[in-house]
């Protein structure tokens, strides 16, 4: 069990706008989100230990994911200038890892076997080993909320966290799977 006040104010303490309980139970894993990743248009699809087929079967996530009851979801929201705003996009999206990587860092101290899924995948290496050896960071990587098979708004929408904040706003949305 995990203090959950103690989350949130720590997620505020980290950076982010919104952070919310997460119920486990909620989360589906869904095979059309795995395919998305298979168009390879992150360019990381076979190619990091945090990406299908890297990570896994969905059916592996899915065994993973069981292990949890509990956790939080983490949202950097940032407000565009106008829909083209390519800056303020790139610029959250770092503010966003920032406050995941300094949460995450936190969080392992208190929940050594927590499951951090990130927006995004794992860029701890500058070139992940993948596939021709060992991850070198096991115990520090993490995958995103879609290498898992998320769909991230249904997974907000099933935890009363809004995904959607208005036109001309973007949001970065994670999660940490504690118990």
């Amino acid at each position: 069990m995990f203090d959950l006040e103690e989350m949130i104010r720590t997620g505020k303490e980290c950076g982010f706008t919104h952070v919310a309980p997460l119920r486990a139970d909620t989360i589906q894993l869904n095979p059309e989100v795995r395919k998305m990743c298979e168009s390879n248009s992150c360019g990381m699809y076979g190619a990091n230990w945090c990406c299908p087929p890297g990570m896994g079967e969905l059916k592996q996530c899915e065994e993973i994911i069981r292990r949890y009851s509990e956790g939080i979801l983490v949202q950097t929201v940032g407000e565009l200038e106008d829909m083209l705003d390519g800056e303020t996009m790139m610029e959250t999206e770092a503010a966003h890892k920032e406050h995941f990587d300094e949460m995450h860092r936190i969080l392992l101290g208190k929940y050594p076997h927590l499951l951090a899924c990130g927006a995004g995948t794992c860029t701890r290496c500058k070139k992940c080993t993948y596939p021709d050896a060992p991850c070198r960071f096991p115990e520090n990587h993490y995958a995103s909320m879609e290498a898992y098979g998320m769909l991230v708004t249904q997974v907000c929408q099933a935890n009363d966290l809004p995904y959607y904040y208005g036109p001309c706003t973007i949001a970065y949305t994670s999660c940490f799977l504690l118990g």
